[in-house]
């Protein structure tokens, strides 16, 4: 009996497993999270298909393709960490930035909004357009692909050096994630809705697109008027100051003032 009992046990679980359960199921929501839109999402999938094939071919002895299969399984996992280092390598650096441990890297996004702050000083005073994309939650991989790749540290004279005029980097946008900057140069979707003020341009447009669809916060330095706007959530805030700006970036989240947006032409 003592088999049977053990067995029954299982359907019976504890606080501790239902503990154990909820931990696995958030790391694995994590994971996916981490992977999506990723070359890795793809490799999953044909990871899952050739899962499939192989638990057919034993249901229908297929010994060959079964046989086949071990070897690929076997070896397929040492080819995957090579193959895709990079992208194991970002997702690893995206956990670091998980909320859950936001109080340890708080003392590094200070120092990177305050690099960020001092090069949008620059750029504004010497009327130097410029629009750099924070990334949040939601990736930014599917427009950093339409820019040049960076692994840069975020720096206030490397941003100021890539908005230089004439440089090769200088016209488009420049997406941050975390402490580095990934891209330059970068395409960003213009807003489908009307602005009441003519005298926003192609940058503010950006901004607004990017921020109505993904949750960035998108930051823009007039080139005519050295006015610095910010984007966030399909809204438009103007005339932003170093200390407003700084705040934002910090997640203080104070009563915005001068705000447009989504107001249908």
């Amino acid at each position: 009996m003592s088999p049977i009992l053990d067995t029954l046990q299982l359907f019976r679980p504890g606080w501790g497993d239902l503990f154990e359960i909820l931990i696995v199921a958030a790391l694995l929501y994590r994971l996916l999270l981490l992977i999506h839109r990723t070359r890795a999402m793809q490799m999953l999938l044909g990871v899952l298909l050739l899962g499939s094939v192989y638990f057919l071919a034993q249901l229908l002895d297929f010994q060959l393709i079964e046989r086949v299969l071990q070897k690929l399984f076997e070896y397929g996992a040492i080819a995957a960490l090579v193959i895709f280092q990079p992208e194991l390598r970002s997702a690893l650096a995206r956990l670091g930035q998980s909320r859950m441990l936001r109080p340890f890297t708080r003392l590094e996004e200070s120092q990177v909004a305050d690099e960020i702050v001092q090069a949008v000083d620059q750029l504004a005073r010497a009327k130097i357009g410029a629009i750099i994309a924070l990334e949040q939650e939601v990736s930014l991989d599917e427009y950093a692909h339409t820019g040049s790749a960076l692994e840069a540290r975020v720096s206030a004279d490397m941003l100021s050096t890539i908005f230089t005029p004439y440089s090769p980097l200088h016209d488009g946008a420049v997406l941050v994630a975390g402490d580095q900057i990934r891209a330059a140069g970068a395409i960003l979707p213009l807003t489908q809705y009307s602005l009441p003020d003519r005298s926003l341009g192609t940058r503010h447009r950006a901004a607004l697109g990017l921020s109505e669809e993904t949750d960035a916060i998108v930051i823009v330095v007039s080139e005519e008027t050295s006015r610095v706007s910010v984007a966030r959530q399909g809204r438009l805030e103007r005339d932003v100051g170093g200390e407003r700006l700084r705040a934002i970036l910090a997640g203080a989240d104070a009563p915005a003032r001068g705000v447009l947006g989504r107001s249908p032409g």
